[in-house]
């Protein structure tokens, strides 16, 4: 093992020209094999290796023996350790988030800090194939695109995984050969989180069922994805030179007849990359932004529409205007009363408030316990799965094309048909807001809630949004 882990290093360049590294190690078997190999590897390829650990103060005693059992290898191995003790479950409280994503964050705000304090330090993980098996489930069950389908990167910035080519069984063989013992978390047989529960039901199942190498072929697609997804940033690169024209720091021309002479792939990902590039963020930046700006290709010129960040494109004559503008300066999208989409931006703030014309929409995120109570009877609070969500969503009205789940498995209507069936008035059905993911309905705010979207036994998180307090007493409809 320990010489394919060396060719893997040695094909994506993780330590050439590097003479830090700083080791991320738990104790769990993983952190400690990459421990041990880069201990090897530090004196033959003559980079200075440290190691941080981060005791979350979650586990009590079992995590003190975890920073014990670090702090000796470290010391055996003459290997300088910084230990950050950090209150996970405060930092949750505090920035509103689970106690999983909680802990990533600490993760990495420990191992950064460490590596800007040294100056120059590549960061190793200890993630292996099984754990990217794992996030290529995880990705396509919440809708990722290309970039998402290919798993965890090998090398991204300063952080290098040089375990990714070898299996979590692979690992626990190395361990037992060279008679090194480590650390068990016990939380990791827990169902808690939705990764836990891939990695304990779902590999099992493909491993025992359908494939016993399913973790070996998932890593190599995605390898193949990854490969993928650098060609057609490239060639988006080149789309984008020849389409788009920069007229200012805040502000991007995208020349219409051009774009259009480009493939339907890369027109989608030309406007992506221009609306990230404006913006300078990626969280929020959906498939249906990018879907608004081909529609808007085909309205006649002097059309506008607001988008996240601020941003505004106007229909010009020969393509579209797309500006950053300060937020008091926008105005409502043209041929309508009101904006057409509000973003709730659930993944940066776990609770809040956005004003879509005469409606107030509320929303907070919390764990699913027994003190939650019952599930809110009324018309205008739902609770939604969390968990199963990618993206931000929005409130927004109707589109041409929307749909909406009917029931359980799978089945959907489209919002057209439904509104008929319902006899809803065809005067009000453009102003009833909408709650959707990208093209998906969660809710008709008043109406039905998507079937996809509903609180099961295996949520760990609600989404709770309610409109107007409750009471939706800003409609009439």
């Amino acid at each position: 093992m320990k010489k394919k882990v060396e060719e893997y290093i040695k094909k994506w360049n993780m330590l050439s020209g590097v003479d830090k590294v700083i080791a991320g190690v738990s104790g769990g078997a993983d952190s400690v094999c990459l421990f041990y190999l880069l201990c090897e590897l530090s004196a033959a390829e003559g980079f200075a290796l440290r190691a941080v650990h981060v005791n979350h103060g979650l586990r009590g005693k079992a995590a003190d023996e975890d920073e014990a059992y670090v702090r000796r290898i470290c010391a055996e191995n003459n290997v300088e350790l910084t230990c950050c003790h950090i209150d996970v479950g405060e930092l949750a409280r505090k920035e509103k988030l689970s106690l999983e994503e909680a802990g990533r964050i600490a993760r990495r705000r420990a191992f950064e800090e460490s590596a800007r304090k040294w100056g120059g330090a590549k960061i190793a993980l200890a993630h292996h194939q099984d754990d990217n098996a794992e996030t290529f489930f995880l990705h396509a069950a919440r809708g990722s695109k290309l970039k998402g389908l290919g798993g965890i990167y090998p090398v991204n910035g300063m952080y290098i995984r040089p375990l990714l080519c070898v299996t979590r069984k692979e690992i626990e063989v190395y361990l037992e050969k060279n008679g090194i013992d480590y650390c068990i978390d016990g939380s990791n047989g827990e169902d808690t989180y939705t990764r836990n529960r891939i990695r304990n039901h779902v590999l099992p199942y493909f491993t025992e069922y359908i494939n016993p190498r399913t973790v070996e072929h998932l890593n190599g697609a995605m390898e193949q994805l990854r490969q993928i997804q650098g060609f057609m940033e490239r060639l988006t690169a080149a789309a984008v030179d020849s389409s788009v024209e920069r007229t200012k720091d805040t502000a991007f021309f995208i020349d219409g007849a051009k774009l259009s002479r480009e493939d339907e792939v890369l027109r989608g990902m030309v406007l992506r990359k221009v609306l990230t590039d404006l913006s300078g963020q990626e969280k929020d930046i959906q498939e249906i932004h990018v879907q608004i700006l081909l529609e808007l290709l085909e309205k006649q010129t002097g059309r506008s529409v607001n988008l996240p960040y601020s941003m505004r494109a106007l229909r010009t004559y020969g393509g579209i205007m797309l500006e950053k503008m300060p937020a008091q300066n926008l105005v409502p999208d043209e041929g309508s009363a009101e904006p057409e989409e509000r973003i709730i931006p659930v993944e940066r703030q776990r609770e809040g408030c956005v004003v879509f014309g005469q409606f107030q929409i509320n929303w907070r995120i919390f764990p699913i316990s027994s003190s939650n109570g019952p599930f809110p009877k009324k018309t205008y609070t739902k609770w939604f799965d969390y968990d199963i969500m990618e993206h931000s969503i929005s409130v927004r009205t109707r589109r041409s094309g929307d749909r909406i789940a009917i029931d359980g498995h799978g089945g959907t209507q489209k919002l057209k048909s439904y509104f008929i069936n319902e006899k809803i008035p065809a005067d009000i059905r453009e102003s009833i807001p909408l709650i959707a993911e990208g093209r998906e309905i969660l809710w008709i705010a008043g109406y039905r809630q998507s079937k996809a979207y509903q609180v099961t036994d295996r949520t760990t998180t609600i989404l709770e949004i309610t409109i107007n307090g409750g009471t939706c007493n800003g409609g009439d409809y």
